[in-house]
């Protein structure tokens, strides 16, 4: 184990940026979060809006042709992706 020592200020001092930038981080993430993620469908919303199932919908994102997010193991997708897709006819 190697070990490194370093003055108290220069730690205060790291200490006190690293909060700043988290602050402004989850700043960031506030602003963002609670206006896009609602509007976001998950599995269930897109195979009941295109009438489709889940191996198909599974289909379609292996395929690339309908984009989507992984966050948290769960699979969200833009409703306007989604509407592209239905107006291209499944």
């Amino acid at each position: 184990m190697e070990i490194i020592s370093i003055e108290k200020k220069t730690f205060e001092e790291f200490v006190l940026r690293l909060g700043q930038f988290v602050k402004r981080m989850d700043s960031i993430n506030r602003q963002h979060s609670s206006r896009r993620m609602s509007d976001w469908m998950d599995n269930q919303d897109v195979c009941q809006a295109l009438k489709i199932s889940p191996r198909t919908l599974q289909t379609l994102r292996d395929c690339g042709r309908l984009p989507h997010s992984k966050i948290n193991n769960r699979i969200y997708y833009r409703p306007e992706d989604v509407e592209r897709l239905f107006e291209n006819d499944v």
